[in-house]
C-alpha cells in the first residue's frame, strides 16, 4: 500500500472525503489516473483487492455519468448500498434494471436527465434496448465500466453471449467514450479475448498478484459421508460466516435443510427462489443473522461481506477461474481462511455429458476446462503455485505451507526418466496433441484417435504403463510448473517441448516426483485429504475398519464393497457408533446391513472409544430426512410394482441419473429389491453376464475403472450401474 500524503491530490482529497480511506490499495491510484487521462483501461485484480473503488472514486470525481455494466441483479444491488451509505442523497447512484417498477424506472430516468446520477449500474441486457441507447445519448457519460469482464470470453468461467455485444452498443452512441474492463480471474487468453472483444488494443494493462497467501487450499474427496462431514467442520467453526456451492438447485435445497435440522444457520441461494426471499436471505447473511449461505455460483459476486471465514465447495467447480473466484471471495479481510473442495471424478464425467448439447467448439472448450480442474484436484503439488500458474504467475517458493499437499508428508522417488519419457513422447507424436492422447500412449490405450494417427505402433506406446493415470497427468503439470512444456498458444490444449524441455532432453537431471506408494498410503492412512484444519475423521480407527471389512469380505466370499462402502466406514470414524441403533444412522448402512454385518465393527468401535476415552460427536447425528425417506419407500414401491424406470423418474421429477443414485443409496444401505424386470428388458443377456464376471472378480468399487476394463465403446454407463445394484442386493442385502 502507498500512504497517501495529505494535500498530494484532488484524488487523494476525494478518497478520504467522501470513502474515509487514507490509503490507495495496490495499483488503485495509478488505474484512477489512466481513466481520469481518458485512456481505455484492463484492471485483472483478486477479489478483496478493491477493483470496485478504481471506478467508483472517477465517477464521482469526473464531469458527466459513469455506466457500469455488471452481471447480476445482487452484485448491482450490493454496490448501490455501499456507495449510497457515503452520500444523503441517495440520486448519486441508482441501478436501472427489471426489478424495478415502472413508476421507480421514471423517477430514475428523470434524475439521469437532471445530472444529480454520477454512477449507473445496469445489465448488459440494457444496453440491447434501442430505447435505453436513444437515451444514453441524450446524456454526458464520462466512462463505461464493465464488471465481471471475464463473462466476454468463452474460455472464461462464466461466458455470456450478451456481453460480446456490449461493445457493439456502445458504438452506437456515436462518440469516443473510455473503458475500464475489471475482472477477478482471467488467464492470459481470457485477457486477450477481453481487449480484441472491447476493441481497445491500445488498453492500459494492470494486473496485481493472484496469490492470496491468507487462504488455505484443500481437496477431499467425495464420499456419502460428505453432509456429515460439512456439519462437523461448521460446528468446528461455530459462529463464523460461510459460503458452500453446490451445483444445482435441488442439492442447495436439502443440504440447506439438512444443517437447520443440525442447528446451524444456514440459508438457500438460487434463481429458483423468490426474487424478495433470494435478497432477504441475501441481507441476513451480510447483517449476520445468519453464519452460512447454501447456494448456486451465482451467490457472491460482488458481494462486500468480508469476514467470510470458509467456502466449501460441494461440487468441484467446472473452471479453474470459477473455482478462484469463488474461494476468493473468503478472507477478504486478510484473516485466515480455509477453502474446500469435495471432488469426485465422476462428477466431472457429468458435466462433460451436459456438454454434448452444445456446439462442437463449445464442447471442446468445456473438455478443456474440465481437464485443468481434473488434474488440478488430482495432483500432489502445491495447489497455490498450480492456481497461480494457471494465471500466468509464478509462485517461487516451493512449499507454500498454507494447502493440503505442502502440509502433508510425502514419499518422493526420482522421476527423471518419466520426464524424459514424457517429453519424448511429446515429440514424437510431433507436438500435435493434447495430455489426454499423450496419457493414452504412454499407458498403451488403443482408443479411436490412437488408430487413427498410427500411435500403436510408436516405440512410446505402453512405455509408462507402470505409472497410473493420475501419476501422468500430474507429471504434466509439473513439467508446465517447471516450463519443460508449454502450452500451444494457437491450440488450446496441445503441448509442445519448451527451449527449458529441449535443454533437458540432452541433459537431463534430477527431478523429484510424489511417489504411487506415498499416495497410496495416504489413501490407506486418512480417506484422502483429511487436513488438520477441520478434519472429522479417526484415522486410526478408519484404518482398524478397513482391516476388519477385509477379513469379513474374505470370510463371506465377497468384494468388501458390497458389505460396506468406504464412505461408510469413513462415517463410522466420525461417528463411532457402539449399538446397534447407532450403527443403523450410519451412512449406507440400514438395519438389514447393520443387523447382518454390524455386530464386529461395533464392538471394535466400542472398544476403540473406551480405549482412548474418545468424546462422540452425538450431537451431530440429527437428520432431515423425512422427505428422502418418502420418496425412497415411493421408489420401493414402484419397483415391487414392476413400474418402469423412466415412468418412476417422470413422476419424482427426477433425471435417470438422479434415480439410480436413489436406487444405488436404497440397496446400500441394505433393502434387497428385484429389478429383474427392467434389467431384461434393457439390457442384453451377453452384457449382463459379462458385467457380473466383472463385478463378483473386482475388489474395487469404481464405475470408472469398471468402464475402462469393459469398453467405454460398447457399454454403457447405466447399464453397469443396473448390474452393479441389482449384484449389491442379491449378494450384500
Amino acid at each position: 500500500m502507498e500512504k497517501i500524503e495529505q494535500g498530494h491530490s484532488e484524488m487523494a482529497k476525494q478518497l478520504k472525503d467522501i470513502f474515509g480511506y487514507d490509503y490507495f490499495k495496490n495499483s488503485q491510484e495509478a488505474i484512477i489516473c489512466s481513466i481520469l487521462a481518458g485512456r481505455d483501461t484492463i484492471v485483472v485484480m483478486p477479489t478483496g483487492a478493491g477493483k470496485s473503488m478504481c471506478y467508483q472514486l472517477p465517477a464521482m470525481m469526473m464531469d458527466g455519468m459513469a455506466v457500469v455494466v455488471s452481471p447480476l441483479i445482487s452484485l448491482m444491488k450490493n454496490q448501490v448500498d455501499i456507495v449510497r451509505n457515503h452520500f444523503i442523497e441517495k440520486s448519486i447512484v441508482h441501478v436501472l434494471n427489471s426489478t424495478l417498477s415502472k413508476f421507480e424506472q421514471q423517477l430514475v430516468r428523470e434524475d439521469l436527465i437532471s445530472g444529480k446520477t454520477k454512477l449507473l449500474y445496469v445489465a448488459p441486457e440494457f444496453l440491447l434496448k434501442e430505447e435505453n441507447i436513444r437515451m444514453l445519448k441524450s446524456l454526458k457519460i464520462s466512462f463505461f465500466a464493465i464488471d465481471e469482464a471475464h463473462c466476454i470470453s468463452e474460455w472464461g468461467h462464466d461466458f455470456r453471449p450478451e456481453y460480446r455485444r456490449i461493445r457493439q452498443r456502445i458504438d452506437k452512441l456515436r462518440r469516443k467514450i473510455p473503458i475500464m474492463a475489471l475482472t477477478a480471474t482471467a488467464t492470459p487468453k481470457v485477457r486477450q479475448d477481453i481487449q480484441d472483444n472491447l476493441r481497445i488494443p491500445d488498453a492500459e494493462i494492470f494486473q496485481t498478484s493472484f496469490d492470496r497467501p491468507n487462504l488455505y487450499y484443500e481437496i477431499r474427496k467425495k464420499t456419502d459421508a460428505i453432509d456429515k462431514e460439512i456439519v462437523v467442520f461448521i460446528k468446528k467453526h461455530a459462529g463464523q460466516s460461510g459460503i458452500i456451492y453446490c451445483r444445482n438447485r435441488k442439492r442447495v435445497d436439502e443440504l440447506t435443510r439438512f444443517l437447520q435440522a443440525n442447528d446451524i444457520r444456514a440459508l438457500p441461494y438460487h434463481a429458483g427462489i423468490m426474487a424478495d426471499i433470494r435478497n432477504i436471505n441475501q441481507d441476513k447473511f451480510l447483517k449476520e443473522d445468519a453464519d452460512v449461505i447454501v447456494a448456486t455460483i451465482a451467490f457472491g459476486m460482488g458481494i462486500d461481506k468480508p469476514d467470510i471465514r470458509f467456502v466449501i465447495h460441494y461440487d468441484i467447480p467446472k473452471s479453474l477461474e470459477g473455482y478462484y473466484q469463488e474461494t476468493g471471495r473468503a478472507g477478504r479481510d486478510d484473516g485466515e481462511a480455509t477453502c474446500i473442495a469435495y471432488y469426485a471424478y465422476a462428477d466431472i464425467l457429468k458435466v462433460g455429458k451436459l456438454a454434448k448439447r452444445k456446439s462442437l467448439i463449445e464442447q471442446d472448450i468445456i473438455r478443456q476446462l474440465l481437464a485443468e480442474t481434473a488434474a488440478y484436484a488430482e495432483s500432489n503439488l502445491c495447489r497455490r503455485k498450480s492456481l497461480l500458474f494457471y494465471f500466468g504467475e509464478t509462485y517461487s517458493k516451493k512449499n507454500c505451507g498454507s494447502c493440503d499437499n505442502c502440509i502433508k508428508e510425502k514419499q518422493m522417488e526420482e522421476g527423471r526418466e518419466y520426464m524424459y519419457m514424457l517429453l519424448e513422447t511429446v515429440k514424437d507424436t510431433q507436438q500435435r496433441f493434447k495430455d489426454k492422447h499423450i496419457i493414452n500412449v504412454l499407458l498403451g490405450n488403443t482408443t479411436a484417435d490412437i488408430r487413427q494417427f498410427g500411435h500403436e505402433e510408436s516405440s512410446h506406446f505402453g512405455e509408462g504403463y507402470e505409472k497410473s493415470e493420475p501419476t501422468w497427468r500430474s507429471l504434466i503439470r509439473q513439467a508446465l510448473l517447471d516450463k519443460l512444456l508449454v502450452y500451444d498458444a494457437e491450440n488450446a490444449g496441445v503441448l509442445k517441448v519448451s527451449e527449458d524441455g529441449e535443454r533437458f532432453l540432452k541433459r537431463p537431471y534430477s527431478i523429484p516426483i510424489v511417489s504411487e506408494k506415498s499416495k497410496h498410503n495416504e489413501d490407506d492412512a486418512d480417506g484422502d485429504a483429511i487436513s488438520p484444519k477441520g478434519g472429522a475423521i479417526d484415522k486410526i480407527l478408519f484404518s482398524m475398519l478397513k482391516d476388519l471389512l477385509k477379513t469379513v469380505a474374505k470370510h463371506e466370499n465377497l468384494p468388501p464393497y458390497v458389505i460396506f462402502h468406504e464412505s461408510s466406514l469413513e462415517d463410522m470414524s466420525i461417528q463411532y457408533p457402539i449399538t446397534m441403533e447407532e450403527m443403523t444412522q450410519i451412512s449406507g448402512v440400514g438395519a438389514g446391513k447393520a443387523q447382518k454385518y454390524g455386530q464386529p465393527f461395533i464392538e471394535l468401535i466400542a472398544k476403540h472409544v473406551e480405549e482412548n476415552e474418545v468424546e462422540r460427536p452425538q450431537d451431530i447425528i440429527i437428520k432431515s430426512i423425512a422427505n428422502k425417506s418418502g420418496q425412497k419407500i415411493f421408489i420401493i414401491q414402484s419397483i415391487d410394482q414392476k413400474i418402469y424406470f423412466e415412468d418412476i423418474a417422470a413422476s419424482e421429477n427426477l433425471s435417470m441419473d438422479e434415480l439410480l443414485t436413489i436406487i444405488e443409496s436404497i440397496v446400500a444401505a441394505g433393502t434387497k429389491i428385484n429389478i429383474d424386470y427392467y434389467i431384461e428388458g434393457n439390457i442384453d443377456q451377453y452384457h449382463r453376464e459379462e458385467i457380473l464376471e466383472y463385478l463378483q472378480k473386482t475388489q474395487e468399487d469404481s464405475l470408472e475403472k469398471a468402464l475402462k476394463e469393459l469398453g467405454e465403446d460398447e457399454y454403457a454407463e447405466e447399464e453397469i450401474r443396473l448390474m452393479r445394484i441389482k449384484f449389491l442386493s442379491d449378494k450384500g442385502n
